[in-house]
């Protein structure tokens, strides 16, 4: 009992939490990769939304929102969904700056 207090305080275990990016997500050519931000035992929708380009370079864009949900695997396929309109909606001008 006590080893979990210690590692949910310090950051230490090896549950799936732990480790927070979840596994990319291939749409439309872009890689969605859900990256929760634990708030008090809840989490923020957020992640990446890359996608690789000529010369092996690979275009960015942090994607969050200010959706919280209580279970990891709802947020990561919250996560998804969002992105994926976004996607849809914005195409490649979501890396313009």
């Amino acid at each position: 009992m006590l080893k979990k207090l210690f590692s949910g305080l310090f950051g230490g275990g090896d549950d799936r939490s732990a480790s927070r990016e979840a596994d990319p997500v291939d749409y439309k050519g872009y890689l969605i990769i859900s990256d929760p931000q634990d708030v008090g035992g809840q989490y923020r929708v957020s992640g990446w939304i890359r996608k690789p380009v000529e010369g092996g370079e690979m275009l960015e864009h942090r994607f969050e929102r200010s959706d919280v949900v209580s279970g990891r695997e709802a947020c990561d396929e919250l996560m998804v969904s969002k992105a994926q309109r976004f996607i849809d909606d914005l195409g490649d001008d979501i890396f313009k700056k």
